[in-house]
C-alpha cells in the first residue's frame, strides 16, 4: 500500500523554512505540515540530519504530509548544522538539548493542543530517545525505530570492532552532503571515485579503498567536513566519549509510553528489546512503565512504510504479512495518546513476526517466559572446517574430542554475506563455508519444527598465537535446496573479552572462554531444514580486519597470520545456547 493510499481526509498546507532558536541562539530550519480546516490539534515532531525534503533519504521516510492529512500538525526539522540549520553537526550531541527546544517550541505554535509526540528511525530514532531523557513539559508519547542504544557496543563499534563498511559509507554520503553546492569540485570528485558505483547516492566503497591502512588516512581524506571521524577512531575502546549518549545511563529520567520498533535483520536488533526491557523497569513513572509496548519484524534497516513485501531484507520472501504498514500503526498509536478519541491499544506489549512461518504473534514479555535456553554443544573429530567436514551441533556432551584449527588471513578475509547491517539482510552462505577458515557444525533436527524465539548465544573456548584477533558466529537455517540463511550473528574481539573499557592482549596459545551474544530472533526451523553454526575470524567489509598484532586499530598497518584453535571437550565444552519455545 502506497502512502497515497494511506492519505487522511485533510488537505495539507507547507510553510518552509521556518526558523526555531535553540537555547544557545542557533537557528534551525524547520518544515510545518498544516491539516486545513482544523483548530486545535496535536503535533507529530522528526527531527532529521538528512534533509527535511528534496534528497532521496528525506524522501524514503518523509511520512509527515501523511500525517498532517489525519489531522495532526507535524513538524519535520533539519538538525544543528545540516540543511541550512545553523551550528556543527556533531552526531548525537546535541540532540538532547535541541530536542527538548523543538517539542516545546512545537507545542506552542500556532494551531498546536500542546500535546507532541515524536517520531523518525535510526538518527532520528536516538534524538527521540536523548531528547525525552529531558523531560519536556509538553511529550506526551514516542515512536523509535531501529535505534542504536550503545555506540560502542552496536553501532560505530560492535563489541570491539570497528562497523568498517558501514562507518566509512556514512561519513563518506554525509561528507558529499556537506560540501555539494560549496564549490567544492575536485573534493568531491576524489570521494566519489572512492566508491565501487559513483552513480549511485549509497553505493558501497571499493575493495582497494576498504582495505587501505592506516585508518586514520580517512581524516584527511574527508577533511574538515567530518571532523568526528577522528575521534571516532581515537577512541577505539568504551569510556566517557561514548557513555555520553549511552542512553543505559538515562532512561530513567524518561517518563512517557513509547513504543519501540526494531527488526530481525536490522543494526538495532539487540537494542530495541534492551530499549524496551530497561524501560519497563527504570522509566520514572509507573504510568510510563506500564505503557512501553515493542514491535519486532522481518525486515532490515529499510522498513516497511510504503514497501513490498522483502525489500531492504535480501535474499529472501516473508510472504504478505510481512507487509505491514508502520504509518498505519504508528498512526494507531498516536491517536490512542494525543487525541480524546484515540482507539484502543492491543493488551498485548509485545508483537513479533515468527520467520519461517511468517505470521505475527502476540506475547506478554521479552524473552518469553516459556523459552528454554537450550546447550547445543560442538563435536567434531577435528576437521570441522567447510561444509564436508565433520562438524555436528547436538544437545549432548562432549567427551573426548580433537580440537579444531584453522589459519586466519587478514589479508584473505571471509568476505560479508548479509547479516545485520544498513543494506543487509538474509544473503547465502553457502561460498563462505566452503572456506578451510570457516568452521561448519550442523544440527540435524527431528522431523518437528523447532521454534528459536529469543536471544541467542555462544560459548568458545579458543586460542590464539598472537596478542589479539577476533571470533565470530553465525547461525544458520540449511533448507532442503541446500540455502544457507543467515539467522543472526555476533562478534567478540580478544582484547574486550573481558572489558570493553579496559582492553587487554591476549596471551598466545592461552585457553579463553569467549561470549559471543548474536542478538534476538524469532524464527521457526521446519521439519527438514537443518542448524548450523559457522565459526571463522573476519567478515569484511562489514567489520574491520583484525591485523592480529594487538596494534591500535586507526594506526595499525602490518598483517599477521593467526592460527585459531577451538576445542569443544569435556572440560572446554564450547556451545551455542538456543532459545527454544515448545510448540
Amino acid at each position: 500500500m502506497s502512502l497515497i493510499d494511506q492519505r487522511g481526509p485533510f488537505a495539507v498546507s507547507h510553510d518552509r523554512d521556518v526558523i526555531m532558536s535553540t537555547r544557545d541562539g542557533k537557528r534551525l530550519r524547520t518544515d510545518i505540515y498544516r491539516p486545513e480546516g482544523v483548530e486545535s490539534r496535536p503535533v507529530l515532531l522528526r527531527r532529521t540530519p538528512y534533509g527535511s525534503r528534496n534528497n532521496d533519504l528525506a524522501d524514503t521516510f518523509n511520512e509527515a504530509d501523511l500525517y498532517a492529512s489525519h489531522g495532526y500538525l507535524t513538524v519535520v526539522q533539519n538538525t544543528r548544522g545540516r540543511f541550512g540549520s545553523e551550528g556543527v553537526w556533531y552526531p548525537f550531541v546535541y540532540e538532547a538539548n535541541d530536542g527538548h527546544d523543538a517539542i516545546e517550541w512545537s507545542a506552542h505554535l500556532p494551531g498546536s493542543n500542546g500535546r507532541v509526540g515524536t517520531f523518525g528511525q535510526s538518527y532520528g530514532a536516538l534524538a527521540q530517545y536523548l531528547a525525552a531523557s529531558q523531560r519536556p513539559a509538553h511529550l506526551v508519547t514516542c515512536i523509535p525505530v531501529s535505534a542504536p542504544l550503545a555506540a560502542f557496543e552496536n553501532y560505530w563499534y560492535q563489541r570491539g570492532a570497528l562497523e568498517l563498511n558501514w562507518t566509512l559509507s556514512y561519513f563518506l554520503n554525509m561528507t558529499l552532503g556537506a560540501l555539494q553546492g560549496g564549490g567544492y569540485t575536485d573534493q568531491l570528485a576524489r570521494l566519489e571515485a572512492l566508491k565501487a558505483d559513483p552513480s549511485v547516492r549509497f553505493s558501497p566503497l571499493k575493495d582497494e579503498a576498504l582495505r587501505h591502512l592506516p585508518l586514520t588516512d580517512w581524516i584527511d581524506t574527508f577533511g574538515d567536513s567530518a571532523p568526528f571521524l577522528a575521534d571516532v577512531l581515537h577512541h577505539s575502546a568504551d569510556g566517557a566519549y561514548w557513555w555520553a549518549v549511552d542512553l543505559r545511563r538515562q532512561l530513567h529520567n524518561i517518563d512517557v509510553p513509547m513504543l519501540h520498533v526494531g527488526s530481525w535483520y536490522d543494526i538495532a536488533n539487540w537494542d530495541t528489546p534492551q530499549y524496551f526491557n530497561r524501560l519497563r523497569k527504570q522509566a520514572m513513572t509507573r504510568r510510563a512503565r506500564e505503557n512501553q509496548a515493542m514491535i519486532m519484524g522481518p525486515w532490515a534497516h529499510l522498513l516497511p512504510y510504503s514497501q513490498p513485501t522483502s525489500r531492504g531484507t535480501g535474499d529472501i520472501d516473508f510472504g504478505p504479512a510481512a507487509a505491514t504498514s508502520l504509518v498505519t500503526v504508528q498512526l494507531a498509536w498516536f491517536d490512542h495518546y494525543l487525541k480524546d478519541n484515540g482507539q484502543e491499544l492491543p493488551r498485548a506489549p509485545v508483537r513479533i513476526f515468527v520467520m519461517g512461518e511468517n505470521r505475527w504473534r502476540d506475547e506478554m514479555q521479552w524473552p518469553l517466559e516459556r523459552t528454554n535456553f537450550t546447550d547445543f554443544y560442538l563435536h567434531s573429530e577435528g576437521s570441522a572446517n567447510t561444509a564436508d567436514g565433520d562438524g555436528t551441533l547436538t544437545t549432548e556432551t562432549p567427551g573426548p574430542e580433537d580440537p579444531d584449527r584453522y589459519r586466519y588471513d587478514p589479508d584473505n578475509p571471509v568476505p560479508t554475506a548479509g547479516g545485520r547491517y544498513v543494506g543487509g539482510g538474509v544473503s547465502n552462505q553457502d561460498k563462505n563455508q566452503a572456506r578451510q577458515d570457516v568452521l561448519v557444525y550442523t544440527a540435524n533436527i527431528r522431523n518437528a519444527p523447532i521454534e528459536l524465539t529469543g536471544p541467542v548465544d555462544a560459548y568458545l573456548h579458543v586460542s590464539t598465537d598472537g596478542p589479539d584477533t577476533d571470533f565470530i558466529a553465525v547461525l544458520c537455517d540449511v533448507h532442503p535446496d541446500d540455502f544457507v540463511q543467515n539467522l543472526a550473528e555476533g562478534i567478540v574481539r580478544g582484547r574486550f573479552r573481558d572489558s570493553f573499557d579496559d582492553p587487554r592482549p591476549m596471551q598466545p596459545n592461552t585457553v579463553y572462554e569467549l561470549h559471543i551474544p548474536l542478538g534476538n530472533i524469532s524464527h521457526v526451523v521446519a521439519a527438514g531444514h537443518r542448524i548450523r553454526l559457522l565459526i571463522t575470524s573476519s567478515n569484511f567489509p562489514r567489520w574491520d580486519r583484525n591485523t592480529n598484532t594487538g596494534e591500535p586499530i586507526d594506526t595499525a598497518t602490518r598483517l599477521r597470520v593467526a592460527e585459531q584453535t577451538v576445542f569443544h571437550d569435556a572440560s572446554l565444552p564450547s556451545r551455542v545456547v538456543l532459545p527454544t519455545v515448545p510448540a
